[in-house]
């Protein structure tokens, strides 16, 4: 016998949908009616499981940080015995993932929250979990790294974890406005360089 596959509920289908057409027109760019015609689910589905526009994108920004969470925790650098070598193998991912089209690997959070940190503070708030979330478990490799290498600085790891996404970010930007991501990769090698020249690491 076949095993049955579980068919997307309409909240997943509507969640797979924002995350497409934000990363593509925006979320000032995206109505409802385009979310449920992406989707092909109703109206009265889509407010069945999110009171608004808002309540969606909230919802897309946890949904996006379970989503790349475990692609990132099954990436292969988590068996890299050097922290250091963990930390660069993270960068070299984010690098590779640079693929396809701009919507396709540009960042739905980060998107997001140039739009709206100002006037949807429930999305900013969604959007920092998130964005922090994440550099955290970059924080944990390079504090590690910091203390195999003897490396004592007047900055922390949880500053440079936080850098690491604010180049990510920067160059999801450049991306957009070029038009593709070889600017993006630029930006990215140039962050690894940065983090060899911090530890003195020859690669």
């Amino acid at each position: 016998m076949i095993p049955s596959v579980a068919r997307p509920s309409a909240k997943d289908k509507i969640l797979a949908a924002a995350v497409a057409l934000v990363r593509a027109k925006g979320y000032a760019g995206t109505t409802v009616d385009e979310l449920c015609a992406a989707a092909g689910v109703t109206k009265g589905a889509f407010f069945h499981h999110f009171a608004s526009r808002e309540d969606l994108a909230v919802a897309a920004a946890n949904h996006w940080s379970q989503t790349t969470g475990a692609l990132f925790a099954g990436a292969p650098y988590h068996a890299y015995r050097d922290p250091l070598d963990r930390v660069l193998g993270y960068i070299e991912v984010r690098k590779a993932l640079l693929k396809g089209t701009v919507p396709e690997f540009t960042c739905l959070v980060g998107t997001m929250v140039q739009e709206a940190y100002w006037t949807h503070p429930a999305i900013r708030e969604a959007v920092d979990r998130s964005i922090s979330s994440h550099a955290a478990e970059v924080e944990s490799d390079i504090a590690e790294a910091m203390q195999k290498h003897g490396l004592h600085a007047d900055w922390t790891a949880k500053d440079l974890a936080l850098h690491t996404q604010a180049v990510l970010q920067g160059a999801f930007i450049l991306a957009k406005a070029k038009g593709g991501a070889e600017v993006a990769a630029d930006s990215v090698d140039h962050l690894r360089r940065y983090v060899e020249l911090l530890f003195n690491h020859k690669g």
